[in-house]
């Protein structure tokens, strides 16, 4: 049982360690213009009730990591789980949101962004997961 508990503890730290990678990620692209730039309109403002929500879902979201999917490279694990919350964000947010499907009413190229920035979130909770792992198991 405390087994599960520190791998449990372990992939919701790693989530929300690619959460925090994934939001400032997103609050960069917003603040250069680089969103903008490819005519979509996401540029939030980095403000705590803007992040902590993101971190949290991300810790969640991190439980993925325990699934027992292409375990020689945690990094890529991740990277392939995080096609679950880019579907989520796609399909179920954004039009939740009345942001409609895909969030194309910010624009054409919306879909490629939450691809872009929740494989980021998957390679770094992957990353950090592995690597603290490891670290404990030695």
């Amino acid at each position: 049982m405390i087994n599960l508990g520190r791998k449990l503890s372990l992939a919701f730290s790693a989530g929300s360690i690619g959460a925090l990678a994934n939001s400032l990620a997103v609050w960069l692209f917003g603040l250069l213009g680089i969103t903008a730039a490819f005519g979509v309109t996401i540029a939030p403002v980095l403000t705590s009730a803007w992040l902590y929500p993101r971190i949290v879902w991300g810790g969640m979201w991190g439980a993925l990591l325990l699934l027992p999917v292409i375990k020689k490279s945690p990094a890529l694990r991740g990277l392939v789980l995080s096609i679950a919350p880019t579907l989520v964000t796609l399909f179920v947010v954004y039009p939740a949101k009345g942001k409609g499907m895909m969030g194309l009413e910010l624009g054409t190229l919306t879909p490629l962004f939450p691809l872009f920035f929740n494989a980021l979130w998957g390679a770094a909770a992957g990353a950090w997961y592995g690597w603290v792992g490891e670290r404990n198991e030695a």
